[in-house]
């Protein structure tokens, strides 16, 4: 009995009032959790000096306050701590990626991120990302976790958690008082900071992506081009075939036939191509930039629409046309899902697969057998094959090409690109693209030996373009109005056959004419209608950039 009262009577650990737990977990987020910010925030040319220490400070404690802010909200006995330990986590995977690929986080990288396959998401392990984590997020959660919190009684705690949003609102509105001048000058020419605040950024885009359905209806696709129809053709004409190569992340200027010093592209400068070299992205990922290069609306309506529509590969099936999609990616975004496909990662090659991959030249293999599989009555009016690569898909760029095509060295053989010298990076780049070189190339051969019973033509453009380490940027995705050109300029090629410039009509000195036209994805939608020679209301001749270069057939 004596023993029970002593043990009744013994001193209660206290531990810390959550609030502290918080507001300590909050300044750790904000200074070692937000390294990319404070990196580009030190580059700044306004920040220098008294003044720029200021600024600094009082965006800090912005930022800190804002957090602060949030757990207050969280802040429940068993809640606190799994929340912290969320924050700590997505901050750290934040950090890593921010600092080492130059990126920023908003809903069109949260929107890669769902939709990356588990192979991509392979590419982008290594040491370094699983050292960040430990540091920046696993470290500080075990601490979190050792840490005793005081129990509060409920009043108690709901008392505190308005204190702590009341004078985390305060801090904010001081602070920005305080820096307003600077801070709005600053957030106005460096939009970028907004999307490197760490990670509120994250939550931000995830809530972003989340309202999608909110702000669009997603479960009706609307009909588009139902009165698409061949226009009447020559009884002597042969029907059209016509290949569509959706390249990966190919920058405009390392194409040799654009002009770039290295022979990237030997196989293509002997064919009678013209390359447009005025070609803009609709946007700087592959989600963004298919649905949007085959939609009929254009960018800026394309990303304020309230609806969905088919798409480019539908009005081709409803003018009647055999429509195949290829796929070496991670799939065509939802704009091929009414028509037959092929995805390549169920395919075994000897020498064109391996490791649950396939090069691109795998496209091409049994391609005739898989066109004759397609319905006899659509083939004599015409096919259109879409073939979308791996291409030049980082940041493993080494993968993505057979050892024959290395011809660039030393090549960077990690996808930590930053480990890598810039030459390195830029070699292994560019043997993507003389591998993608060689796959149209073959690709046209394969056209021209079809040219007995069809009118071949290809036509390549790439979805968006890729940082190579200029201004330490890597990768692409960098919100639009924020993205270096690199990110957005595409190659844009075409190849024609005599039969095909025969039937259409079209002039390749025009053609030719057209290189530095500045151009944009608006105008794809339109330009394949034109090739194709389809006749609907959706069709906007504008656009198309072959319609003024069309003679008498």
């Amino acid at each position: 009995m004596n023993l029970k009262r002593s043990n009744s009577s013994a001193p209660q650990k206290q531990g810390w009032h959550p609030a502290w737990l918080a507001l300590l977990s909050s300044l750790w987020l904000s200074s070692a959790g937000n390294i990319a910010l404070w990196s580009q925030v030190h580059q700044l040319p306004e920040v220098t000096g008294f003044r720029g220490l200021a600024f600094a400070i009082g965006f800090g404690a912005i930022i800190t306050a804002a957090i602060s802010a949030i757990l207050s909200f969280l802040n429940w006995r068993w809640l606190l701590k799994p929340a912290i330990a969320v924050f700590f986590l997505s901050a750290a995977s934040g950090a890593y990626f921010m600092m080492s690929y130059g990126i920023v986080i908003d809903s069109t990288m949260i929107t890669n991120v769902v939709q990356t396959d588990t192979k991509e998401a392979l590419d982008l392990m290594n040491w370094r990302m699983l050292i960040s984590l430990a540091l920046l997020g696993i470290l500080p959660c075990w601490v979190l976790w050792k840490i005793p919190v005081k129990p509060l009684r409920l009043g108690q705690q709901i008392f505190g958690n308005i204190l702590t949003l009341v004078i985390s609102l305060v801090v904010i509105v001081g602070a920005l008082l305080a820096i307003f001048q600077d801070f709005s000058s600053i957030m106005r020419n460096h939009t970028q900071l907004r999307y490197l605040v760490n990670p509120l950024n994250s939550y931000y885009a995830i809530g972003m992506v989340a309202a999608k359905p909110f702000q669009r209806n997603q479960t009706t696709l609307l009909p588009l081009g139902r009165d698409a129809q061949l226009n009447p053709a020559n009884s002597k004409h042969k029907p059209t075939l016509l290949l569509l190569v959706l390249g990966e992340t190919a920058r405009m200027g390392n194409f040799g036939i654009n002009g770039y010093d290295r022979p990237t592209t030997p196989e293509l400068s002997n064919e009678n191509i013209i390359s447009l070299k005025g070609v803009m992205s609709c946007g700087t990922s592959t989600a963004t930039s298919v649905p949007c290069m085959f939609s009929h609306m254009g960018k800026e309506a394309y990303e304020s629409r309230k609806n969905n529509y088919e798409s480019l590969i539908d009005v081709l099936h409803h003018a009647g046309l055999a429509v195949l999609w290829l796929d070496n990616q991670s799939g065509c975004k939802g704009v091929c899902e009414r028509v037959p496909q092929v995805l390549t990662k169920s395919l075994k090659h000897p020498t064109l697969c391996k490791n649950g991959e396939c090069f691109d030249e795998i496209m091409l293999h049994e391609i005739d057998q898989r066109i004759q599989a397609l319905p006899a009555e659509r083939r004599a009016k015409g096919v259109v094959v879409v073939m979308h690569q791996m291409g030049s898909h980082g940041p493993a760029y080494y993968k993505r090409v057979p050892d024959q095509f290395k011809k660039f060295l030393p090549e960077c053989k990690s996808n930590a690109l930053h480990e890598c010298s810039r030459e390195q990076v830029v070699n292994s780049f560019d043997n993507t693209i003389l591998y993608t070189d060689h796959f149209l190339g073959q690709a046209i051969q394969w056209l021209k030996k079809s040219e007995a019973n069809a009118a071949p033509a290809m036509l390549y453009v790439s979805d968006h373009g890729e940082s190579l380490g200029e201004n330490n940027l890597y990768l692409h995705g960098l919100p639009y109005n924020v993205a270096p050109d690199l990110q957005k300029r595409v190659p844009w090629i075409t190849w024609l056959s005599a039969s095909f410039e025969k039937q259409s009509g079209l002039v390749p000195a025009c053609l030719k004419n057209k290189s530095e036209t500045p151009l944009t994805h608006d105008n794809y939608f339109h330009t394949v209608l034109g090739l194709m020679n389809i006749s609907t209301d959706v069709y906007q001749s504008k656009l198309d950039v072959h319609a003024d270069c069309r003679g008498a057939s």
